[in-house]
């Protein structure tokens, strides 16, 4: 088996102290992946950058304080790929890559954006290079016999069910009809991938993996499903289990997101 678990920590130094080493101490997965981790490396305890039984590797932001991704792996990568071709988004700590043997495994952080302002613009600029990279990984994956799967933070809620607040949310960025249909492209021909925890489960509303801090979202799952793993298809096929490590009450969250897990046959 092959285990994945993809979170937003909201910040790696904060969420250490809220219980994310507990988490990952008794976590089975054999490789993390995690974003908006908002640290570079010196400013990580050791126990936190180089936690015990894995292998570590980050993409800061050149930012400081902002963005930030990584990924953990129980073995060592064959590589290590910081970055996907783009060169505004070279430094933005939102993409790190590794290969593992038959898959390549990354860890994103999409820009979240805001309708009307230039964060927007700049989600938008990211989105369609980053669709060219995705065609081109699934491509090469798959003359090299290998597979590919993206992990992370999308900031964008795909259908109605990925919403709980969909018709409030209608001219929110993160559910506007063009980032929709962004992922849609993505999920269709053109991209190639496949949505694994949607695969698995067609039918449910959710399962949501963020909820605002504000009000009583997380006691009333007023949530976000917007933390994917996106397969190729071969991949895909092989998803027996996916699963959203919601936290047993609001106290417990170490994050405003929830870790996604999803097992694979080998």
């Amino acid at each position: 088996m092959l285990t994945v678990t993809t979170v937003n920590v909201n910040g790696l130094r904060a969420a250490a102290k809220k219980g994310y080493l507990e988490w990952l101490a008794g976590c089975s997965a054999d490789v993390v992946c995690l974003q908006e981790v908002r640290a570079e490396e010196a400013q990580l305890a050791e126990e936190v950058c180089r936690p015990a039984g894995w292998y570590a590797f980050y993409a800061p932001a050149a930012a400081r304080g902002r963005a930030g991704v990584a990924v953990l792996t129980r073995r060592e990568p064959e590589a290590v790929r910081v970055g996907f071709g783009a060169p505004e988004f070279a430094d933005a700590g939102r993409y790190l890559e590794v290969d593992l043997p038959g898959v390549t495994v990354a860890s994103l952080y999409l820009p979240s954006g805001e309708v009307d302002t230039p964060r927007q613009e700049e989600k938008e600029r990211f989105m369609a290079a980053f669709l060219d990279y995705l065609v081109a990984l699934r491509s090469t994956s798959a003359a090299g016999g290998r597979e590919a799967l993206v992990c992370g933070d999308w900031n964008i809620a795909h259908q109605e069910a990925d919403l709980r607040n969909w018709r409030g949310n209608r001219k929110s960025s993160g559910f506007l009809p063009e980032e929709r249909a962004w992922l849609s492209r993505v999920l269709g021909e053109e991209g190639g991938y496949t949505d694994v925890v949607r695969a698995l489960h067609p039918d449910q509303e959710g399962p949501y993996s963020w909820w605002s801090y504000r009000g009583r979202a997380f006691d009333n799952d007023t949530g976000w499903r917007i933390d994917y793993q996106m397969a190729t298809p071969g991949l895909a096929g092989r998803a027996v289990k996916a699963l959203v490590e919601r936290a047993p009450s609001h106290p417990e969250r170490w994050s405003d997101h929830a870790p996604v897990t999803v097992v694979f046959e080998q």
